[in-house]
């Protein structure tokens, strides 16, 4: 990653070197947050989709190391806040790293639902539309790569073009969502219907979640909100 939060080399105090040291360290650890979030999204694709339970069993050990990084991060950012006297850039890109990191969290948190939906409709015969649902989860799962592959690189470009990716993972909600509302002569149980009710509104959110990830890059590298 680059640093954009590096002050003028006239400062030359050792608080600068401080905040640094502490801001590069921040950058790596969020960094490995979106990294472990990705690899929560890659197991309950697997666990819903490829009907793997063991997928599913690793993912809350692995929501708890999201959320660990989620509180460490936070506690971090407002340490460097309050304490060594950041420039104004310093605190406008802290301040979108605490509220990129939410977003992580979120999409980790959905991700978790997901591995326990994929549990409750183990049983049940696979529907016809979760294939598109698959699709579906494969687009905002590059939403999220994409978001933060313009985190790594500061890019405002890719981190703006997220929101456009987005258009299709909406449309996919509608038509599936259409579709389970619209099926008629139903027989045997609700249960499965309303869980794939319920993985698609997560796949939307997380793939809004990553939505925001790209837009909160574009803001620490113009100051300016979309």
């Amino acid at each position: 990653m680059k640093a954009p939060f590096q002050k003028n080399s006239n400062s030359g105090s050792s608080s600068e070197s401080q905040l640094t040291r502490d801001i590069r360290r921040l950058e790596r650890d969020v960094l490995r947050m979106g990294a472990l979030t990705e690899k929560s999204f890659r197991l309950s694709h697997q666990a819903l989709f490829a009907r793997d339970l063991a997928a599913a069993s690793e993912l809350p050990q692995l929501d708890k190391k999201i959320d660990s990084f989620y509180r460490q991060i936070e506690h971090d950012c407002t340490l460097i806040m309050t304490s060594l006297a950041p420039t104004d850039r310093d605190l406008r890109c802290l301040s979108a790293f605490m509220q990129l990191v939410r977003d992580l969290e979120r999409i980790g948190d959905y991700a978790e639902d997901l591995s326990e939906i994929a549990v409750k409709i183990f049983p049940y015969p696979q529907h016809p539309l979760l294939a598109e649902i698959a699709l579906m989860s494969h687009h905002a799962q590059a939403m999220l790569a994409t978001s933060l592959v313009a985190l790594a690189d500061l890019d405002e470009v890719n981190g703006r073009s997220i929101k456009y990716l987005d258009d299709t993972v909406d449309n996919a909600y509608e038509r599936v969502y259409n579709a389970l509302a619209q099926q008629q002569d139903i027989r045997g149980a609700l249960e499965p219907y309303l869980l794939l009710g319920l993985a698609i509104r997560c796949l939307e959110r997380m793939a809004d979640h990553a939505t925001n990830i790209g837009q909160r890059v574009a803001y620490i590298v113009t100051g300016q909100r979309l």
